[in-house]
């Protein structure tokens, strides 16, 4: 038995588009502090999964938890109840829906497959613009820069130098961020999602278009950033040296449904995972 604490739970989690399943029927458990891999072909609905669990789409059905508490939940309804194709259509039965916003309130931060940074402001600025959302001060307050807002502007200005401290950025805080070698923009992008205080992060293919190096050194950043920021990582990744060397557990998708999970070790070995990354025979 598991006693680990599971801080996001995927329960049959579906997202179909019109008449394709782009997700189907997937069962994730994530724990505390775990380092999870979630691998599969082009086109398997991975980021699709990611846009579910952040509030960018809205399932077709089943459920997301995060530290215990459902905070989406949906089943097919309107039209899609006659085109549904999943399963478990009457499973679930509310509809709750939660915006992105409030899902990063709860702790929930990511990265994207193509690096998102703000390309006219400098490392600090971009790591600055992330922590506003933390801001208690009024938008009017903000604007006319009353005492409260200068001294929050302030704190955040410490804690933002702070983080790039910790995540070996500091020598970089004044660069643009656009000027930083491309190793470093993806470690910028991480940096600024873990300015939104996170204990859950999703990382989107964070080694796409790295070289060999690059990727050694941001598997090692991952695991130094786990340990310091007190994180449970769920990734999304090509690279198999990378997903391979770094994880603990491995799921795997095949046109949106889940066909494995287990270690490294089982999932390299696992015959459905051979077959649909390198093909089966005819």
């Amino acid at each position: 038995m598991d006693n680990r604490q599971v801080v996001l739970k995927l329960s049959d989690l579906t997202m179909q588009f019109g008449g394709v399943v782009a997700v189907d029927n997937l069962n994730l458990v994530l724990h505390k502090n775990e380092i999870l891999g979630l691998i599969g072909p082009n086109g398997a609905g991975k980021t699709t999964a990611f846009n579910c669990i952040t509030g960018v789409y809205e399932p077709t059905n089943g459920s997301i938890e995060i530290n215990g508490e459902i905070v989406i939940e949906n089943y097919p309804k309107g039209k899609m109840k006659e085109e549904y194709k999943g399963l478990n259509a009457g499973k679930y039965t509310k509809s709750l829906v939660m915006l992105p916003d409030k899902i990063t309130k709860l702790g929930v931060a990511r990265t994207f497959q193509n690096i998102r940074l703000f390309k006219g402001m400098t490392v600090l600025e971009n790591v600055l613009v992330a922590m506003h959302m933390n801001q208690e001060e009024s938008v009017f307050g903000a604007t006319f820069r009353s005492r409260k807002a200068r001294r929050e502007e302030k704190a955040m200005r410490a804690e933002a130098l702070e983080l790039l401290e910790k995540v070996g950025l500091y020598e970089n805080r004044d660069d643009l961020s656009t000027s930083l070698p491309y190793g470093k923009q993806r470690h910028l992008e991480i940096a600024r999602a873990l300015a939104t205080h996170p204990t859950i992060l999703l990382l989107d293919e964070p080694a796409a278009g790295m070289n060999p190096q690059e990727s050694d050194e941001l598997m090692k950043f991952i695991g130094e950033i786990r340990d310091k920021f007190d994180l449970s990582i769920l990734m999304i990744e090509h690279h198999m040296q990378v997903i391979m060397g770094i994880c603990e557990h491995i799921y795997v998708l095949n046109y949106g449904g889940q066909i494995a999970d287990g270690t490294p070790a089982e999932i390299q070995s696992n015959p459905a995972v051979i077959e649909a990354y390198l093909g089966g025979d005819e």
